[in-house]
């Protein structure tokens, strides 16, 4: 007799097993990075909200995010408040040039190291 939890238990183990190897052979395969290479319609959009977070408006809302810390961490009595109003501020401000530096990273030093990580990966030489 089969039993019913048995086979969900199977399922679940091979689907976890599948997803495993797909991510591990994601990361064994080196690709270059050619990200943000394109794209030049959105442009003026990115360029609007870029200023209005790091312009007049952002200092304004990192301000009273700071603000509404403060006040939330006097009536709690504890500094944690203020220092999640600090931390937002602090992240709306530099939001754009982390999200920049992520979408433009090139890797180009991928061919030359791909040559040497390769026959580490099978322990044969080319």
């Amino acid at each position: 007799m089969i039993n019913q939890a048995n086979i969900i238990n199977n399922t679940t183990i091979i689907r976890t097993g599948i997803a495993l190897l797909f991510f591990i052979g994601i990361t064994i395969i080196p690709e270059q990075a050619s990200a943000g290479t394109g794209g030049t319609e959105f442009q003026d959009v990115w360029d609007t909200v870029k200023e209005y977070m790091q312009g007049l408006l952002g200092r304004i809302v990192a301000g009273a995010m700071i603000l509404v810390g403060i006040v939330a961490g006097v009536a709690r009595q504890s500094l944690m408040s203020f220092a999640i109003g600090v931390g937002g501020g602090v992240g709306l401000y530099n939001t754009p040039t982390v999200i920049e530096n992520i979408m433009t990273a090139t890797i180009k030093q991928v061919p030359t190291e791909a040559n040497t990580i390769i026959p580490i990966f099978n322990g044969l030489g080319m």
